[in-house]
């Protein structure tokens, strides 16, 4: 099956399998209700997109993909696939992907990698943080993180509240893109003070003919 066969093949799948609205409190009560792994976390809008293609396309896919030192694709059909999601109602059109060494690796074994890339605009966290104060709440308390940061005075990340999804596209990454491709955590370091392994930063506005497939909401 070629890239664009499996690429209509998902999108016929995922046009009629996923809403078109995303509220923040029913995607993660469903994720916590039906087994998501990712419940807790801040970014639910990426983790629900992975969520609704786990569970959605495991009759065509291989969930989750395969392996790369410490890096797990979330699909494979074909070749490794990766889901996420981006808000389009920022001043970025760059997209963070997989580890880059991973990447590589399974472009060289298998000749290229997809992306599977929801795309929309966001709402966030009004003032008083509500959604926020209730997503605490669910999960029993504070995490690690979030003690962390304030421990340290880090400025808090707006939280997304909900996420108008506007269209899917199916991205084909080869050697070719990662020329035009950047990186992200380049020279970070995790709480324990070991660097952080680099990943692929993809800017919307420089792939053309990689972008294979798209379908609107």
């Amino acid at each position: 099956m070629s890239f664009i066969d499996t690429a209509k093949r998902v999108a016929k799948i995922l046009r009629t399998g996923i809403p078109k609205e995303w509220d923040g409190r029913k995607c993660i009560t469903e994720m916590r209700d039906k087994g998501g792994r990712h419940w807790k976390q801040m970014e639910w809008m990426g983790f629900y997109f992975q969520f609704a293609c786990e569970t959605q396309l495991a009759k065509i896919m291989e969930i989750p993909g395969p392996k790369f030192g410490h890096v797990e694709f979330d699909g494979f059909c074909e070749i490794p696939w990766d889901f996420k999601a981006h808000a389009m109602n920022t001043s970025s059109h760059k997209v963070i992907v997989n580890g880059s060494e991973a990447v590589a690796r399974a472009i060289k074994e298998y000749d290229a990698v997809g992306l599977i890339l929801a795309m929309g605009e966001v709402v966030y966290n009004d003032e008083d943080k509500t959604f926020q104060a209730w997503h605490e709440k669910v999960k029993g308390g504070e995490s690690n993180y979030t003690r962390a940061r304030k421990k340290r005075g880090a400025r808090p990340r707006r939280r997304k509240v909900s996420f108008d999804l506007q269209q899917i596209s199916f991205i084909r990454l080869t050697d070719e893109t990662l020329i035009k491709c950047g990186s992200f955590q380049e020279g970070f370091r995790n709480s324990d003070g070991s660097p952080r392994r680099p990943k692929i930063l993809i800017d919307l506005e420089k792939l053309d003919e990689e972008t294979v497939h798209f379908v609107e909401f």
